[in-house]
């Protein structure tokens, strides 16, 4: 029995159920980067990633089988993996790795630089970039060049510039697996395909994890409440919910406007660090901010160049199956 077609799963929405729908996915997605600053106070980045990302797309997985989608092949599964090291092990392993010596609200904005890294690595392949799109792009790097300088200043530290440049290379793994994803044959469903790459990035993190040492530097009596339920929530409302009203909103919704989080994320992430880890905002955080976020505008209007076939976008939009 093949997957129903996700236009056949669900009823007509109203207008609020939309409304609800958006509110979830800026809401949770920019909250995951505190999430996840709060997770590895005590646990282990890569350990703590392997565990959130196996058990999200196991329960994914199951649930997907259960509704019918088709089982995929061997093939695709090799697909998986390599799609997976590269967006879970490779990008939200970093990111994690990096949040220890970074704010949360700095981790989300160097993340913002996915599209212009996406387009950068499409372009070599699918044709020449306007000048529209070279301005967006060195606006974006322009706007990083002006939140990691040398005067960057966080939490009364200097910046690490070698975890600020996780944090780029974050968002440079994530579009480098968004590319390779589009050029291999994943099942057609979006939501088997999330949860196969989430299966095998979560695997391959946990299997880099003692590679790396983590289990000497973990202390179970040291995990705090605080890190389980940062953990918790990125798993159930980071990696299930979210991503569930997101393949739904890419149905009922433009795609323009569910390409909006990529705007909104970054500023609630800003903001929640602000508020709830009294991570600091100053005149260079918010232009550092303006300037990024313009910029990606430029680039996601940059119109002949394609980055993905529509399925592939929605999977690379996940940030946070994404949110990071």
């Amino acid at each position: 029995m093949g997957a129903p077609s996700r236009r056949e799963e669900f009823a007509p929405p109203s207008r609020w159920q939309i409304v609800l729908g958006f509110a979830a996915i800026y809401l949770i997605w920019g909250s995951t980067y505190l999430g996840i600053r709060y997770a590895v106070e005590s646990i282990p980045p890569l350990l703590m990633m392997g565990i959130r990302h196996f058990t999200a797309g196991l329960l994914v997985f199951v649930w997907t089988r259960r509704r019918g989608d088709t089982a995929p092949t061997r093939l695709q599964w090799g697909y998986a993996t390599v799609t997976g090291a590269l967006l879970f092990l490779g990008s939200h392993g970093t990111i994690a790795w990096a949040e220890q010596r970074i704010p949360s609200g700095l981790a989300a904005l160097l993340c913002a630089t996915l599209p212009l890294w996406t387009v950068l690595l499409a372009s070599r392949a699918e044709g020449k970039l306007g000048a529209k799109v070279w301005t967006g792009l060195l606006l974006g790097f322009g706007g990083v060049a002006l939140l990691i300088g040398p005067d960057a200043i966080s939490s009364g530290r200097r910046l690490d510039l070698v975890a600020a440049g996780a944090g780029l290379a974050s968002a440079f793994l994530w579009a480098a697996g968004t590319i390779y994803s589009q050029r291999v044959k994943l099942p057609a469903s979006t939501v088997l395909s999330a949860s196969m790459q989430m299966i095998a990035g979560g695997a391959s993190l946990l299997i880099v994890s003692p590679i790396a040492g983590e289990p000497s530097a973990l202390n179970v009596a040291a995990i705090t409440e605080k890190s389980v339920f940062a953990l918790v929530y990125l798993i159930v409302f980071g990696s299930i919910i979210a991503f569930t009203v997101f393949t739904w909103l890419v149905t009922v919704s433009s795609s323009s406007q569910v390409s909006t989080y990529a705007y909104v994320n970054p500023v609630v992430a800003v903001f929640l660090g602000w508020a709830l880890a009294d991570e600091r905002i100053g005149a260079r955080t918010i232009a550092a901010t303006v300037i990024i976020l313009a910029s990606v505008a430029l680039v996601s209007g940059r119109g002949k160049v394609q980055v993905a076939r529509p399925e592939i976008k929605e999977m690379a939009e996940v940030s946070e199956a994404a949110g990071d």
